[in-house]
């Protein structure tokens, strides 16, 4: 098991303690993005607002395992992940679920996160579900995620824009369930969605933020 970095590790090592801080900084600027997609994409899907409420919790929390990895990846910088590094980040859902379980959450937020990187293909993971088999908490996030990814910057490229991230998604709509990502592009093009625009734009200032001290 992929462990935390301890208080110790951060302290006497300070290159450690900034990809730490980095990686923190990350998830928190993409769970808040895909928390508010995933409400709102829950609300065009016409869902009770204890559902939506439950799928912003899972927006943002969806990602948490992957603080289990600054310690595994260390020293990676910029380059490229090598296959053994893949299989433990591929891992990351699993270590949000582990994490979580020990809390009181529900069993939608539960399996939605756990599952969030399912395609509706099957071509996803951890368990190669496919179509309906997902649970369709899950399939509200495997769309809201893709898009937050894409439009935010990465170690690898820049963030893309609104639109050119939502052609890229129709190019692989194979991932996606079609009753979801239809909601997805009615969303995108609605009134509600100018609040997570700005969101959006605002992470693009690359405002310095130091969580880890």
């Amino acid at each position: 098991m992929v462990d935390f970095l301890t208080i110790e590790e951060l302290q006497y090592n300070d290159e450690m303690a900034d990809i730490a801080n980095e990686d923190l900084v990350e998830g928190i600027r993409h769970g808040i993005i895909v928390s508010n997609l995933a409400r709102l994409l829950a609300m065009k899907l016409n869902m009770e607002d204890i559902y939506c409420y439950e799928m912003a919790k899972a927006g943002l929390l969806h990602d948490i395992g992957k603080l289990r990895l600054s310690k595994y990846l260390y020293g990676r910088g910029k380059n490229v992940l090598q296959i053994e590094e893949m299989k433990y980040v591929r891992k990351h859902s699993e270590f949000s679920y582990d994490i979580l379980s020990k809390y009181e959450f529900s069993p939608l937020i539960l399996e939605s996160i756990y599952h969030h990187h399912e395609n509706f293909d099957g071509s996803g993971y951890p368990d190669n579900l496919k179509g309906y088999d997902i649970p369709k908490g899950a399939r509200i996030l495997r769309t809201c995620d893709v898009f937050a990814a894409l439009v935010s910057d990465r170690p690898y490229r820049e963030a893309f824009e609104i639109e050119t991230a939502v052609e890229l998604m129709i190019d692989e709509v194979k991932n996606f369930d079609m009753e979801i990502f239809l909601a997805f592009l009615e969303m995108v093009h609605s009134a509600e969605f100018v609040k997570i625009k700005s969101i959006i734009e605002s992470n693009k200032q690359h405002e310095e933020l130091k969580l880890i001290m």
